[in-house]
């Protein structure tokens, strides 16, 4: 028993691991342990890990350092899930002999939602769902998307696919970002205006970027000021490309209409965090890519690249 490799699969909230990819092959051969829960500390999560020599991580939720990696002697592989994961210590990895490997990834999960959050959020519809609920009525007036402007914060391959929910809703569409060119725009059927223009005219403005230290903070109170007091701000991409503080700060004051928010900078996000109370923040669990077909792709190509390692 000693001697069995055991395999770690982290994170796994829903305890889809299992259900949504054929592990027996693997089984054959080694122990496979699936943890339901999530551990931040770092020195609890060490103590964990210890004994594993292949760790599966669903992407960033379980960030795994230079630290943590060094503490973990049995480690030989890592799989994560999707195309690239920036919370993974890559050169610390290397510097170890540990291989990493990743997953395919879906890319339809996120704009769906997107397009979900933007339509619930103009619809006040959690509100009027509760109000039902509860035994009431009409309370709200809602937003208008016909002949309203969409402002696309990124227009890569998601920011593009939101582009065309867009217009079939009869949206006007400007987009900006640093790397942005007319022609792009043009093909994605937006109109490319400054970072100031955006936030300055937009009804509605969501945000597609890939977050690094440049993107790191691209709204923060500043581009918030800008906006109209009705506008709305949709982050489904990751929570630090928006200045957290000054995001509350600015619904608090009512400066803007509202925020749908699939991302932040802590996840899961504590019990007592504001935006779990405030009227005006309509949030969900980071459930972008959580999808039937994305956990089959991930869970499944998960199996197949710990196979290909095993030989």
């Amino acid at each position: 028993m000693k001697d069995t490799l055991r395999i770690a699969v982290l994170d796994d909230y829903q305890q889809a691991a299992l259900a949504y990819a054929d592990w027996s092959a693997i089984r054959e051969r080694a122990d496979i342990t699936v943890f339901n829960d999530h551990i931040a500390e770092e020195a609890a999560l060490i103590d964990r890990l210890q004994p594993f020599h292949i760790i599966c991580v669903m992407r960033e939720r379980t960030p795994l350092t230079k630290c943590i990696l060094d503490a973990l002697p049995n480690l030989k592989l890592i799989v994560s899930t999707g195309m690239r994961n920036a919370s993974i210590d890559q050169k610390a990895a290397e510097a170890k002999g540990i291989e990493v490997k990743h997953t395919g990834y879906l890319e339809s999960g996120a704009p769906e939602l997107t397009w979900a959050l933007l339509m619930a959020g103009a619809r006040y519809l959690p509100r009027e769902v509760s109000n039902f609920q509860s035994g009431g009525w009409q309370t709200t007036i809602g937003t208008d998307l016909k002949g309203k402007t969409l402002g696309i914060v990124g227009l890569g391959r998601v920011g593009s696919k939101i582009a065309q929910y867009a217009k079939a809703f009869e949206m006007k569409i400007m987009a900006w970002s640093e790397n942005l060119t007319e022609e792009r725009a043009h093909r994605a059927g937006a109109e490319m205006v400054s970072k100031e223009q955006l936030f300055k005219y937009a009804d509605f403005i969501t945000l597609h970027l890939v977050l690094s230290d440049r993107s790191r903070n691209t709204v923060s109170k500043t581009e918030l000021y800008l906006m109209k007091p009705s506008a709305y701000l949709i982050n489904t991409s990751r929570g630090p490309l928006v200045n957290e503080g000054d995001l509350i700060a600015a619904l608090q004051a009512k400066r803007i209409a509202g925020a749908a928010l699939d991302v932040f900078d802590q996840e899961p996000l504590p019990p007592d965090h504001p935006f779990r109370k405030m009227e005006n923040v309509l949030a969900t669990p980071h459930i972008g890519y959580v999808t039937e077909n994305t956990y089959r792709l991930f869970y499944g190509d998960t199996v197949k690249a710990i196979l290909e390692w095993l030989g």
